[in-house]
């Protein structure tokens, strides 16, 4: 039956050819003549988008298409625990990741093409509760390899680095300076992002792989880093970058001027329990978001002792008394950003979030000068207003603002009391192309330390130079990292899980022939995911209907109620729901095995493989006697898995 008028102006995704196209799209490049070619389909593997976009490199297509049933454990695993194992062959921690992580993954989905993208860490977050809730454990350590590694940091960094170290048989050794491990995730991060059960939960797994730990220990004060060399093979450097950047301008010495850094520490640590006065935060960041919103929970008291000032209790002077909390009242907090409050690079729902709670934010102001009273302290912040690029000042529009507690969160550097050997000009320590520390062999560095950016881009750097160490304890010369440096997904393990593994070659036959009968190659496939990201041109994007993105519910704090409020805003996605969201990812530079290239075959050349011989990534193949080379397979494929590159 024809399409009505109506439907076919509504409700349509993306068209290949439009309407009066009578010549198919240039095949200069294939040959194309009539209705065949000598060319013929063959198998390409891309890496998609969403794990191109992702820092910690996370077989994302791979766990949501085990979700969504595609691909299918074997033996009894169920699909939740082979979830959970394909998510943290790259991330040990889902759970947190799948709540605080800003998504650039999904920034780069292909589904954006349509009509918005896949929640990608919604689904995360349900195979990280989950796990935690059937309590999967990691597998056992690998064989024992006779070297030890050196762990300097416990946060992000430090403990991945120590889950794939222990994932490969080196014995490691985490050395931090707290009393428990996280790092941000635990002491920068608030626990109503972070909940600490979650945290707890996922750190005892990579601990209870075998991890040695040595808190309370800082390397360069409690134990020389002299040591520390002569005792380990190896050592990485994962300290983290956990003091603040002071503001740049005249008066920033008072204080009651301390940084974002040490505010949420205190917080998280459970010493400051309260503001007292007006609180003013510089930054436009996460890092500022996550002040102010602290600031507002945890209200201000109008009487106080001085001791109890909240510079103090960070400055680790004193502690809050928590009866004094009774007393609180909503605290006035301002953030001022330099840039426009729709270009801070906080992220969005996190500016939402704190708009809606109570927080002035003033976007487009540059701070020139702390006012301070007459003994010492600062009473006010002089500030200029920008131009709406946020480039220069506009001379004359000076004005200040009132202030009791002026917090800087403008940037992190290093602690390198001890070990200032380790410093660049930055506040930071140097790294490689491969995280190793130049002029220092046998040293390596990763996370915040290298550069202070997101929990995920710690853990990828934490693979990567696991992989440089590893090559170094072996004596290797260190190679070219891939142009696509994720964690990909391999055909030939996944023949080897399902028992199709390619046939040992039997050296003693004749002349070797490529052909599709021999069993001793994986036929008509071509691995690109380390060259190559699965983009939307590549997509047939018309195969895709539109569907709305399941979204996880949001709980919505009000300033007439954020004080004392520190219950987690995230409500995680129930098991359908999830499998509903997650069937919407397209699967892109993968075969999903929708049928179209065998339905739209005209020679019945594409057929299904075999169930006894059928897995991931082989699903259909293609009798050549049959094949004519009229490319329709390669145009009805929605992932771009199909292209015509048999006979080259």
């Amino acid at each position: 039956m024809a399409a009505s008028s109506d439907d076919m102006s509504k409700n349509l995704t993306i068209r290949r050819f439009k309407d009066g196209d009578n010549r198919p799209e240039a095949w200069s490049d294939q040959i194309f003549q009539a209705s065949w070619t000598h060319k013929c389909p063959t198998y390409i593997h891309r890496t998609p988008p969403c794990q191109g976009s992702c820092p910690a490199g996370e077989d994302i297509r791979g766990w949501l298409d085990i979700v969504r049933g595609i691909e299918k454990p074997t033996g009894d695993l169920d699909w939740q625990e082979y979830a959970f194992r394909r998510s943290t062959t790259a991330n040990p921690f889902p759970s947190i990741m799948g709540r605080v992580c800003p998504a650039p993954c999904e920034d780069g989905c292909n589904r954006n093409q349509l009509e918005d993208r896949v929640g990608i860490n919604a689904v995360e977050q349900f195979i990280g509760d989950t796990a935690l809730e059937k309590g999967y454990t990691f597998d056992a350590p690998g064989a024992d390899t006779g070297k030890k590694v050196a762990i300097i940091g416990g946060g992000p960094a430090g403990l991945a680095a120590a889950y794939q170290l222990r994932r490969i048989g080196h014995a490691c050794t985490i050395f931090d300076d707290h009393e428990e491990l996280g790092g941000m995730m635990r002491y920068g991060i608030p626990g109503y992002r972070t909940p600490r059960e979650v945290l707890d939960g996922e750190i005892k797994r990579i601990i209870d792989m075998g991890v040695e730990t040595r808190m309370n220990t800082r390397v360069g004060k409690d134990v020389p880093m002299a040591d520390v060399e002569k005792e380990f093979d190896a050592i990485l450097w994962a300290l983290g970058a956990k003091s603040g950047r002071a503001l740049p301008i005249p008066g920033a010495e008072a204080e009651n001027c301390i940084t974002g850094v040490a505010f949420l520490e205190a917080f998280n640590q459970g010493r400051l329990q309260h503001v007292s006065g007006k609180v003013l935060v510089v930054g436009g960041g996460d890092t500022s978001i996550d002040v102010a919103s602290v600031a507002r929970r945890i209200g201000k008291i109008t009487e106080s002792h001085e001791k109890d000032r909240p510079e103090y209790v960070v400055l680790g002077q004193t502690a809050h008394d928590v009866a004094s909390t009774a007393k609180r009242h909503g605290a006035d907090v301002t953030l001022i950003s330099r840039h426009p409050v729709t270009n801070m690079t906080a992220a969005e729902h996190e500016v939402q979030d704190a708009l809606r709670e109570g927080v002035e934010i003033v976007g487009s102001v540059d701070p020139i000068e702390v006012i301070k009273d007459e003994n010492g302290r600062a009473k006010a912040i002089k500030v200029c207003k920008m131009n709406e690029a946020g480039t220069e000042r506009i001379e004359g529009s000076e004005y200040e603002i009132e202030c009791e507690l002026i917090v800087s969160a403008i940037g992190q550097t290093g602690d390198f009391t001890g070990i200032e050997s380790m410093a660049n000009d930055r506040g930071l320590i140097d790294a490689g192309k491969n995280y190793e520390v130049p002029g220092k062999p046998g040293h390596f560095v990763a996370g915040d330390i290298v550069r202070p950016h997101l929990l995920t881009t710690a853990i990828g750097q934490a693979s990567i130079a696991v992989d440089t160490i590893c090559t170094y304890l072996a004596g290797k010369e260190l190679g070219k990292r891939p142009k696509v440096d994720v964690h990909h997904f391999d055909l030939l393990d996944k023949l080897r899980e399902t028992n199709h593994e390619p046939e040992v070659l039997d050296v003693k036959v004749g002349q070797i022939r490529g052909t599709s009968e021999a069993n001793f190659a994986v036929h008509n496939y071509e691995d690109r995911s380390d060259k190559e990201i699965a983009t939307s041109d590549l997509l047939y994007l018309g195969h895709f209907e539109h569907e709305p993105r399941y979204k996880r519910d949001h709980i919505d704090v009000h300033a007439d109620e954020v004080l004392g409020h520190f219950q987690e805003r995230i409500v995680a996605l129930d098991e359908a729901t999830a499998k509903k969201e997650a069937e919407r990812c397209m699967s892109c530079g993968m075969c999903f095995e929708c049928d179209n290239c065998v339905i739209y075959c005209p020679q019945e050349a594409v057929k299904r493989t075999p169930k006894k011989d059928a897995t991931t990534g082989r699903y259909v193949y293609t009798d050549y006697s049959k094949c004519i080379g009229c490319h329709i397979c390669k145009d009805v494929c929605p992932t771009g898995y199909i292209e015509m590159g048999m006979g080259e």
